[in-house]
């Protein structure tokens, strides 16, 4: 999505420009700023393109009033921080906003064709256009990263002379300037022409860039540039392989994200004052030292929270440590915060015993449950307030941060901090959670295990592939329950959107799938006002949803791609879907825990050959 156009240079609330006085380029959404353009990433805003700056200057420049702080001590113990902060927002109001650098410098003008850096073509201050023809400037279409991050200008010079000796000249002293053009023959790569004016070399097209040793093939290698931690910012030089990349490409930006819930004892809001404390109250196991020390750290014994309030959440945090590892590795602990959180919305958090600052409601519904034991769905409850909290931890180029076990992840700022960007959305949703005698009775049927298998067997296929070190690849989560579990979650989310009236992009899952876990959170968590007033929390009543689980497998036994979609051997990306595409149960990327992949529609309904493999089956013969 490209940000609106730019607009005049806003004024203070006493008629004078903000005191950065820096030009304005464009708005983004404060969730945009966590999803689409944080830190790292290239964003367009009409015929230019910048890259998001890091965080070092964040702490002088993010304004308190616009920038609050947010905590979530459970998420900033799984990241290693002590608080978040929210984007700056960019309404009318804003006195400042994410700070960007031009990126890429390489610039081309339409009309002379020159292709130099931007401030070679002399433009007026504050603009973008060739000083010469006064025309727009047209940044380069391409760049180049590699797996550990790094990002650059693409060689021009280099791949235009790559036919003559590399070594009798260096950049720029061969005498000649490059130039650009588009034959206009084809929209291939092959009619973009890129010459120098020096005659040592002939005209070449940029074909054959994007080849995976194209750039190697010239003697180039990484030089570990980090442009948006200024135009200087280098770490030694990388000399991993370089890859060519369409500006606009997603390989170019990938975020990593993590989330959690808030749940009791965090939930009330009560420890936020702590934040920062908690490494050292963790260090004591006594009462009398946890109280020396908050007489220590707040003057005249007025502490935030009372002694007994402090133990309790010493002891919830220590909960969540993951058994039996003497060392938990990141996704150790990020199992150990969801299974926390799946106990929670099991066993609920009634309203009327808690204040109103309670982010956390989760209680059971009204009717009768034993309605949905025919459907082998169990124990629902009506969420009717929750807070998540959605962290930019880094970012990664052209490695997938969730194919590896060392994903290369760069940082956010050059100088460590002990914060990150986020989001904080309030919603509610509806929890409910499969049978385990019957689930496991199913799952062990050869049909459904066969199924899950090609799935997971893809999946894996395609996390090597996207790894840079396969054997370091994580191990696919496809399994029966998951995609059986993930599958329900999509049908009832499209489900919802038809009868209740919610837009899907609007509804989230949360899965919880494991050995000792069934369960999946549908819930309005978004950062605008659609279905926070009640509508979903009604749909867990049993009355309801057990006429919205029997409409929603009822749907998904057709698809208007039938029968091409139902017996399909392999769909999705790298066949990582099987019975799934989007006239049935795909869904908007923003609803999607997985990107729409390992789906597979037959786990809920069977086939016409193998009926059995539906979970469901039994509804629907009934």
């Amino acid at each position: 999505m490209t940000p609106p156009p730019a607009r005049r240079r806003r004024t203070g609330a006493t008629g004078t420009t903000p005191a950065h006085n820096l030009p304005r380029r464009g708005a983004v959404r404060r969730a945009q700023a966590i999803t689409t353009y944080g830190v790292g990433s290239l964003i367009a805003v009409d015929h230019e393109s910048f890259i998001v700056s890091g965080l070092d200057e964040a702490d002088r420049s993010w304004s308190v009033d616009e920038s609050p702080r947010i905590h979530e001590r459970r998420l900033a113990r799984l990241l290693d921080v002590d608080y978040f902060r929210l984007p700056p927002a960019s309404d009318d109001t804003s006195k400042d906003g994410l700070r960007v650098r031009r990126f890429p410098l390489t610039h081309s003008c339409p009309e002379c064709n020159e292709l130099q850096p931007h401030r070679d073509f002399n433009p007026p201050t504050g603009r973008s256009i060739c000083g010469a023809c006064e025309v727009d400037l047209v940044p380069s279409r391409f760049v180049v990263a590699c797996e550990a991050g790094h990002l650059g200008e693409f060689p021009y010079w280099q791949w235009v002379h790559r036919s003559t000796d590399r070594g009798s000249a260096r950049i720029g002293q061969c005498g000649g300037k490059l130039r650009l053009r588009t034959s206009g023959r084809t929209s291939s790569l092959r009619s973009i022409l890129v010459s120098c004016t020096c005659g040592k070399a002939p005209e070449v097209s940029m074909e054959g860039s994007f080849r995976r040793n194209a750039l190697k093939d010239l003697g180039l290698k990484c030089q570990g540039h980090r442009p948006w931690l200024g135009t200087s910012a280098t770490e030694r030089e990388c000399g991993l392989t370089l890859r060519t990349l369409q500006r606009g490409s997603s390989s170019v930006w990938q975020p990593v994200l993590k989330s959690a819930l808030s749940i009791p004892p965090w939930s009330s809001g009560r420890a936020d004052p702590l934040a920062g404390h908690w490494e050292k109250l963790r260090k004591y196991d006594s009462r009398v030292a946890v109280s020396a020390y908050l007489d220590a750290v707040f003057e005249d014994g007025k502490w935030p929270v009372s002694l007994d309030e402090v133990m309790e959440l010493l002891d919830a945090e220590r909960e969540e440590d993951p058994e039996g590892e003497e060392a938990p590795t990141f996704d150790h602990r990020y199992r150990a915060l969801r299974n926390k959180e799946y106990e929670r919305l099991r066993a609920g958090n009634d309203e009327s015993k808690h204040s109103r600052d309670e982010q956390f409601v989760c209680e059971n519904p009204l009717g009768d449950r034993s309605l949905l034991d025919p459907l082998g769905v169990t124990g629902p409850m009506l969420v009717k307030k929750l807070r998540e909290v959605r962290a930019l931890k880094a970012f990664t180029r052209l490695v997938d941060a969730e194919s590896t076990t060392d994903a290369k992840e760069m940082p956010l700022s050059e100088s460590p901090l002990r914060w990150l960007p986020a989001m904080e959305v309030r919603g509610e949703g509806v929890f409910l959670r499969l049978d385990e005698d019957r689930l496991a009775t199913w799952e062990k049927a050869t049909a459904v295990a066969a199924r899950a298998e090609r799935i997971r067997t893809a999946h894996q296929r395609v996390l090597e592939e996207r790894a840079d070190d396969p054997s370091r690849a994580v191990s696919s989560p496809a399994t029966p329950r998951m995609v059986l579990l993930h599958t329900l979650a999509h049908v009832l989310i499209n489900e919802w959107s038809l009868d209740a009236g919610y837009p899907a992009a609007s509804l989230r899952e949360r899965l919880y799938a494991a050995d000792d876990m069934a369960g999946m959170l549908i819930y309005t968590a978004t950062s605008d006002s659609a279905g926070s007033l009640g509508g979903l929390v009604v749909q867990g009543e049993p009355e309801l949803l057990d006429g919205t689980v029997r409409s929603a497998v009822r749907r998904a036994e057709w698809c208007s791609s039938d029968p091409l979609c139902m017996e399909t051997e392999a769909s999705g990306t790298g066949g990582t879907n099987l019975a799934a595409c989007h006239a049935c149960v795909m869904l908007p990327e923003t609803s999607c825990e997985h990107n729409n992949i390992l789906l597979d529609r037959a786990l809920l309904v069977g086939t016409p050959d193998e009926p059995s493999v539906g979970f469901f089956q039994q509804v629907l013969a009934g």
